[in-house]
């Protein structure tokens, strides 16, 4: 169980074809706000963010099907791991639970989930804010960029984990409170915001069954959309905002994102990682704030 320091309300639990969902939800007044988390995470990922953003909104943080707390289904005969599922998951919430459109908050992953939520349900989407979208470099028509180790590797990486002997002990090397602390001191900046609780976070649904199978179907989903093919098609406004520390989505590469005429505003965040909702969310809540209100009059 997670010790959080952060007084929030009990989770609710919605059921979407079958399996049920997690999501937190704050604030009674105002335009609605979902949040959407990156690979491996929750909606705890948000817990520095809910609270603020609820003064003025009507603030939704959702686990992934896959994810988090939420049910996590056999990849390939129960469900299919994709952003087009996903997508779907967030508009069908936004239906059946939010009870109209809302703005769309992601991270990492995230970022791409909420895209396709709005493309494909353009009726659902107020606005998308995008913090350190994945630029999904291993993406299948990406690979012909990088230098050759690494175009060559990630195939040779994605059949071995494909054995499921071989998969299964790759997780539990990687499901570990020190490999997870490792990994959040690479992606964040300022190593003093990896805290224990972040770590639990992130542990809490390694044990849960399927846990495995969903963590292998997505390092082997190597196709679907990019960001680029995304952003172009987008039925509202969107900004952008960038640690420029992320040490897994280039900054430099990321400014290219900035020249799509639905991208009103692309915010560097000086020296914050891959995570800014949850490393810097006294510079995060601010801007949020201001864009939702600003979207809102």
């Amino acid at each position: 169980m997670i010790q959080s320091t952060t007084k929030l309300p009990a989770t609710k639990t919605w059921t979407w074809q079958g399996f049920p969902i997690c999501y937190q939800t704050q604030g009674t007044a105002g335009p609605a706000v979902v949040l959407v988390h990156g690979f491996g995470a929750s909606w705890w990922h948000w817990r520095k963010n809910i609270p603020v953003l609820a003064e003025n909104c009507r603030v939704y943080a959702i686990d992934l099907i896959g994810f988090g707390a939420s049910a996590k289904p056999k990849p390939g005969e129960e469900i299919a791991y994709t952003f087009e599922t996903w997508g779907q998951q967030i508009a069908d919430f936004c239906r059946e639970v939010v009870g109209g459109p809302a703005f769309f908050v992601g991270n990492s992953v995230g970022c791409i989930v909420v895209m396709q939520a709005a493309v494909d349900n353009p009726d659902m989407a107020l606005g998308v804010a995008l913090l350190n979208c994945s630029l999904r470099l291993l993406h299948d028509r990406k690979r012909a960029t990088l230098p050759w180790y690494r175009s060559a590797g990630a195939p040779l990486l994605q059949r071995l984990l494909s054995i499921k002997p071989v998969g299964k002990f790759f997780f539990n090397q990687i499901a570990q409170p020190k490999t997870v602390r490792s990994i959040l001191l690479k992606a964040y900046a300022n190593s003093e915001t990896v805290t224990d609780e972040l770590v639990d976070i992130l542990m809490a649904p390694v044990s849960d069954p399927g846990a495995v199978a969903v963590f292998l179907a997505f390092t082997a989903y190597s196709t679907g959309p990019l960001p680029e093919d995304l952003l172009p098609l987008l039925p509202c406004p969107a900004i952008i905002l960038w640690g420029t520390a992320d040490p897994w989505e280039p900054f430099e590469l990321s400014k290219e994102l900035a020249n799509f005429p639905q991208v009103l505003k692309f915010i560097p965040l000086e020296g914050v990682g891959h995570c800014p909702q949850d490393e810097a969310p006294e510079i995060v809540n601010p801007i949020i704030q201001d864009w939702i209100g600003k979207m809102s009059i």
